[in-house]
C-alpha cells in the first residue's frame, strides 16, 4: 500500500513534512505484539495528545450537561465539533469573528472538527448528492444549504480545530456493491479536493477517511486510494452503521492493519467499552462517540461491574455509590438512590451527574490500556476486561 513510507522506530515518531503540519505530529511509543495495540503521543498546537484516546462529542461545541472547567478535571485531552451543526448555529462567521471555536467554547485543549459527512449518512431524507458536493435541506428550517469538499474545509479553517476532517460519504449498510463502488471512488475525488483546499497546514492536521462497508476487497482497495495522498492521519469510517458487533470489530481488526503504521489511526464514532477494548488491541489510536452523554441521559450508566440502569426500582433506597471502584465525583459524593431519586424526578442536576461520571469511566478506560500497553501486560488486562460482569450486583 503506498502512503505508508518506511515504519518509523518505536520512540521515535514521524518527522514533520510539508503534509504534516509543524506542530503536529505522532510518535509510536510501545507495541504489544500479543494483541496488537499501540501507545502513541500525537502533538498538536494544544498540547499532546496521549493515545489511544477517547474523544467525547461536542457536536454544537458543547458536550451536553458537561462544562469546559469539568472537562479538564476529567482529563479529555481533545473534543469533537461538527461542521454541519455550527454552520446552521450559530455560523462559522460568528465563530472566527470571535476568536476561533476553541476561544468560543473556552477549552484550552485540541480540537477535531467532522466535515459535515456523517450527516450525508444520518440526513439521508434531507439531502441530494452530487459531484460537487451535497444539496441539503436544514434539519432546523428547511432552508437550503449545499457543503462540498471545499466549503467543508472553508468552514473547518474558520473554525480553528486542530485536526480536520475530509469530506466523504458514510454509505449506509447493506446498499449494493455497484453504490458502495461510485461512493467510494467518490470520496476519493473529493479527497483530493480537500487536499487542494487545505490553507492552514501549519495549523490544521487534515484526515483522510477510508470507507468500504465490510467488504475487505472494497476496503482494502479504498484504504490504498487515501493512502496515497500523503496526510498527517487517517480514519476508518462506516463502522457502527446497523451492522452486527462482531462484523464490525472483524472490519475494524483488518481496516486498522491497511493504514500507515506511523501515523494516527482514528476509528470514527465507535465508544462501547467493549469496542474500545477491541479497537485498541486492532491497532487503533483514537475514538469518538456520542455513546456515554447519550446513555448517561436514558440513565444508563457504565460500571467495573458492567452496565447499571439507575432507572430500576432496586436502587430506590441502594446507600452504594454508583461504582465503588470509581473515583469520579458523582461516585465519590452521591449514592445510587439520590441519583435514581434525580433522574425520576426529571432534575436537570441527573444528566450532569450522570454524564461525569461515564465519561470518566471511558477516559479511565483508555487511560488503563496505555499503562498496560507500556507494562507489557495488555493481554491480561484484556482478559480481565472480558471477565467482568454484564451487570452490577
Amino acid at each position: 500500500m503506498s502512503g505508508g513510507g518506511t515504519p518509523p522506530p518505536l520512540g521515535g515518531g514521524l518527522p514533520a513534512t510539508p503534509s504534516s503540519p509543524p506542530h503536529f505530529h505522532f510518535e509510536l511509543l510501545a507495541e504489544d505484539v500479543e494483541t496488537g495495540a499501540r501507545r502513541g503521543r500525537l502533538h498538536t498546537p494544544h498540547g499532546a495528545i496521549e493515545t489511544p484516546v477517547f474523544m467525547p462529542v461536542g457536536t454544537l461545541g458543547s458536550i451536553k450537561a458537561v462544562g469546559p472547567d469539568d472537562l479538564e478535571r476529567l482529563g479529555a485531552q481533545v473534543v469533537l465539533g461538527n461542521t454541519y451543526h455550527l454552520m446552521l448555529r450559530p455560523g462559522e462567521g460568528l465563530i472566527k469573528r470571535l476568536g476561533g471555536l476553541h476561544r468560543f467554547m473556552a477549552f484550552g485543549g485540541a480540537l477535531l472538527t467532522d466535515s459535515g459527512g456523517f450527516q450525508v449518512y444520518s440526513l439521508a431524507q434531507r439531502r441530494k448528492i452530487s459531484e460537487e458536493g451535497v444539496h441539503f435541506a436544514s434539519h432546523i428550517d428547511g432552508r437550503a444549504i449545499f457543503l462540498s469538499p471545499e466549503t467543508s474545509m472553508g468552514i473547518q479553517e474558520a473554525l480553528g480545530a486542530d485536526i480536520i476532517m475530509a469530506f466523504d460519504e458514510c454509505p449506509p449498510m447493506g446498499v449494493g456493491e455497484a453504490y458502495l463502488e461510485d461512493s467510494l471512488a467518490r470520496t476519493t475525488r473529493w479527497l483530493h479536493r480537500c487536499h487542494g483546499a487545505w490553507r492552514e497546514r501549519e495549523k490544521q492536521a487534515l484526515f483522510g477517511i477510508v470507507q468500504g462497508g465490510l467488504s475487505e476487497v472494497l476496503r482494502k482497495r479504498h484504504a490504498e486510494e487515501i493512502c496515497a495522498v500523503e496526510l498527517p492521519g487517517y480514519a476508518l469510517g462506516g463502522f457502527s452503521v446497523g451492522e452486527e458487533v462482531e462484523e464490525m470489530r472483524a472490519g475494524v481488526a483488518y481496516g486498522a492493519g491497511l493504514l500507515p503504521r506511523g501515523r494516527p489511526r482514528y476509528l470514527m464514532g465507535v465508544g462501547a467499552p467493549g469496542d474500545l477494548v477491541a479497537g485498541v488491541c486492532a491497532g487503533v489510536d483514537m475514538f469518538d462517540c456520542v455513546l456515554p452523554t447519550r446513555c448517561a441521559r436514558t440513565g444508563l450508566l457504565f460500571t467495573s461491574e458492567g452496565k447499571l440502569n439507575i432507572r430500576n426500582a432496586r436502587y430506590q433506597e441502594d446507600e452504594r455509590p454508583l461504582d465503588a471502584q470509581c473515583g469520579c465525583y458523582t461516585c465519590r459524593t452521591f449514592s445510587r438512590a439520590y441519583l435514581r431519586h434525580l433522574f425520576q424526578s426529571r432534575e436537570i442536576l441527573a444528566l450532569r451527574l450522570n454524564s461525569l461520571h461515564n465519561l470518566h469511566f471511558l477516559l479511565g478506560l483508555m487511560g488503563e490500556m496505555r499503562k498496560a500497553i507500556e507494562g507489557g501486560y495488555m493481554k491480561t488486562f484484556v482478559r480481565e476486561f472480558l471477565s467482568r460482569p454484564a451487570s452490577p450486583p
